[in-house]
């Protein structure tokens, strides 16, 4: 039996991302991925504090000497930003899995909001964290 010949029928073509215009729901959503692959780097942080925790008082002690120096601390302090960003964004996912908050002002607001609050939350943390110190 021969192959038939299939008619040529023209595919619709998705756009590039050079015509869509960057709007602050996109940009939230690339942040969200962003700071979800950032936090796999922070997850191994909290592994390296915890195994030299349980290694004894010498390997913390270096460990604590970096987390202690002004690099140390910019890395705490973006990764909480990284943490409190991810969260408010999956927050955000989360009420829109419930059917809310899809036309455009409320999408508009809420991903300014994403941003402003994870921001916000970042400085409230590290400020009580080093009023208790």
């Amino acid at each position: 039996m021969a192959p038939t010949a299939r008619p040529t029928v023209a595919q619709p073509l998705s756009p590039h991302l050079q015509i869509y215009r960057l709007t602050w729901t996109m940009a939230m959503s690339v942040f969200h991925r962003l700071t979800g692959i950032a936090l796999y780097g922070g997850t191994a942080l909290v592994a390296i504090w915890l195994v030299a925790l349980a290694s004894g008082p010498v390997a913390y002690s270096y460990v604590a000497w970096f987390f202690g120096s002004l690099i140390g601390r910019l890395i705490l302090f973006a990764y909480t930003w990284v943490l409190m960003h991810h969260m408010l964004g999956g927050l955000r996912h989360l009420v829109w899995d419930t059917g809310v908050g899809f036309d455009r002002q409320r999408r508009l607001s809420m991903a300014r909001m994403t941003l402003i609050g994870s921001v916000a939350l970042t400085v409230v943390i590290w400020a009580v964290a080093l009023l208790v110190r």
